[in-house]
């Protein structure tokens, strides 16, 4: 062992490479989570962080390629501090890499500061309730399932749903109703192939939102090791933003199925025994971790609010990566195949989605005064439309009463008119409310429960 200044320890004892993982044997003074560099025998560098201590070892995750690292000839560097992340308002109209290295030409901005990529103890007592709205100019979400500053509301696809195009639209026209020149994006695409990371870049660029966007990309060629810490370095570019500039940010992961393949692969190569499905029983408190970096801070202006986007395994909501983000997240959108086989976009099925905040962000002053009422009325009404949907199927839609049928005539008007729009259709909540009514009155008055009888004089008048 060499000790250097700053308390750098170097090694030479490395014992066994398997995938990303290094054991070094003889080590001292090592911490967990500690930030290290691998040299191998011809002067390249990779970094790597302290995942598990032992007595008189270390277990080491290689962020890159272990090709070429051999267990005789490797130089392991401790480096006596966590892994920390140097960040910059700069950042804003730049593309990364998975591990934070720049990819789009330019040379890294100057640091502002360096921040530990797994984030700070936030009391709890300093967490300000979410609330405010965020406008996505899509109907689904703003009317229906509203998104609100310092939510976490996870999107719930499956494969070949277009999840991907939806991330995007939400990124370009996602924004803070007021403080727009204070709104900021932070996405971070893990696991993507090629096509999909070029799909994003291109997006980004061509529609202007990559000036007030941060993009970091992990490839699905990309050493599994490096989707351990894509979402973390992404989130500590978005406190930096949110907490030491006052900017109210938007971070969108996809796909989080990805990062936890990842952890399962890991966890594989390290022996340990698997829980639910084979995923780590510490899958839970792993997704916590990135989870709840969503919120505001008492006293400080700027705000994080996350859509970690996950694709469910053969359409499955109950295993367990949707399951468990459930539990950590307050609600979630869930994309239709259905739908999206009807050629319906947004394919998002509104009766399965839930944003629990969404009553904290919404009303007067906010988005308007009837908005709680029409999204309950439009619940409903969907709701017993899709039964009478059913029962026509079986008996026949010349069989149905009066009303039963004008729920048909809402449903369908409710699917092509409320839930449909195009890609670059960007909806404010007024537009959003005022299509809300123009299909609620397709039904009686009568049915109208959930609304109070001023507001379907005021509103219904008004689309009349």
């Amino acid at each position: 062992m060499n000790e250097g200044s700053h308390g750098i320890r170097e090694y030479r004892s490395v014992r066994r490479i398997r995938g990303p993982l290094m054991v070094v044997e003889r080590v001292h003074r090592v911490a967990y989570n500690e930030l290290v560099e691998v040299e191998d025998d011809s002067g390249n560098r990779r970094l790597g962080r302290v995942i598990e201590v032992g007595r008189n070892f270390a277990v080491v995750q290689v962020f890159g390629e272990t090709h070429g690292l051999s267990t005789g000839a490797a130089t392991v560097r401790f480096l006596g501090s966590a892994y920390t992340y140097p960040v910059s308002v700069d950042m804003l109209g730049r593309i990364f890499n998975g591990i934070g290295e720049p990819i789009d030409g330019a040379p890294p901005p100057s640091p502002e500061d360096a921040l530990d990529i797994n984030g700070y103890p936030l009391n709890p007592y300093m967490r300000e309730f979410p609330r405010d709205f965020i406008q996505t100019g899509i109907s689904a979400i703003d009317g229906l399932n509203t998104l609100v500053r310092g939510q976490k509301l996870p999107i719930f696809s499956g494969a070949g749903l277009p999840h991907n195009k939806l991330a995007v639209q939400i990124a370009r026209q996602a924004t803070v109703p007021g403080e727009a020149e204070d709104f900021a994006i932070v996405f971070a695409a893990i696991g993507v192939k090629h096509d999909e990371a070029l799909y994003f870049r291109e997006e980004f660029e061509k529609s202007g939102a990559l000036d007030r966007a941060v993009l970091f990309i992990n490839l699905a060629s990309d050493p599994a090791a490096e989707r351990l810490v894509t979402p973390r370095i992404a989130l500590t570019v978005a406190e930096h933003l949110a907490f030491n500039h006052g900017m109210h940010v938007l971070v969108i992961l996809t796909d989080m199925t990805n990062y936890c393949e990842a952890l399962k692969e890991v966890s594989a190569m390290r022996r340990e025994v698997g829980g639910r499905r084979g995923y780590p029983g510490y899958m839970y408190s792993d997704l916590a971790s990135i989870y709840e970096r969503a919120g505001r801070i008492r006293g400080r202006k700027g705000s994080i609010t996350q859509m970690p986007i996950l694709t469910m395994p053969n359409d499955d909501i109950t295993h367990p990566i949707p399951d468990l983000t459930g539990y950590i997240t307050e609600g979630q959108i869930v994309l239709s195949r259905e739908l999206h086989n009807r050629g319906i976009y947004p394919p998002i099925n509104v009766l399965m989605s839930l944003s629990r905040l969404m009553k904290e962000g919404i009303g007067p002053g906010k988005t308007r005064e009837d908005h709680q009422a029409v999204a309950d009325q439009l619940h409903a009404a969907y709701s017993r439309a899709i039964e009478v949907r059913s029962l026509a199927m079986i008996i026949g839609e010349a069989a149905l009463g009066p009303d039963e049928k004008k729920y048909l005539r809402f449903a369908e008007a409710f699917e092509q008119r409320f839930i449909r729009q195009g890609f670059y259709e960007n909806r404010s909540i007024e537009e959003t409310l005022d299509i809300a009514w123009e299909v609620l009155s397709i039904l009686p008055e009568s049915e109208l429960t959930r609304i109070p009888d001023e507001l379907v004089s005021k509103y219904m008048k008004a689309v009349g």
